[in-house]
């Protein structure tokens, strides 16, 4: 079992959870094809919105990838690829500022929003459980 990060804007995130998907990079496959059913997801949203939305810096939703393989939908010219997601509806917004110390991602990295850019990344299964109980998702620990 792996565990995941998505950075995605909040709206973003929130149209994902109604639609039980994950999406990230702008609908790029590499990051959605290296998941597998069972893995754990974590969507992480600096921003309420893109480009001009506000600050937010939230961990806002969490889940487990879905049996099945991901496809590429259509929208138009657009075709993103996504994955199916259960994602944990008891869970709910942690902001990232009092874990800083406590993850493996950000512990001792003043530049850890930097690494962040790359919008999709694999993250440590103690980061997995950390964020779970703090969102209140302690389900997705069993």
């Amino acid at each position: 079992m792996r565990y995941w990060l998505g950075v995605v804007q909040r709206a973003h995130v929130l149209v994902g959870v109604e639609l039980g998907i994950a999406q990230t990079n702008h609908g790029a496959k590499a990051g959605i094809a290296r998941m597998g059913p069972g893995d754990g997801f974590v969507f992480y949203s600096p921003k309420t919105s893109y480009p001009d939305g506000d600050p937010l810096q939230e961990f806002t939703a969490i889940g487990r990838v879905a049996p099945g393989e991901p496809w590429q939908a259509e929208d138009g010219e657009w075709r993103p690829w996504r994955r199916k997601v259960d994602y944990d509806g008891a869970a709910h917004p942690v902001p990232i500022a009092p874990l800083l110390d406590v993850l493996d991602l950000t512990r001792g990295n003043r530049n850890w929003g930097f690494a962040m850019r790359r919008g999709h990344l694999e993250m440590t299964e103690h980061d997995f459980a950390v964020i779970v109980r703090e969102m209140g998702a302690v389900s997705l620990l069993a």
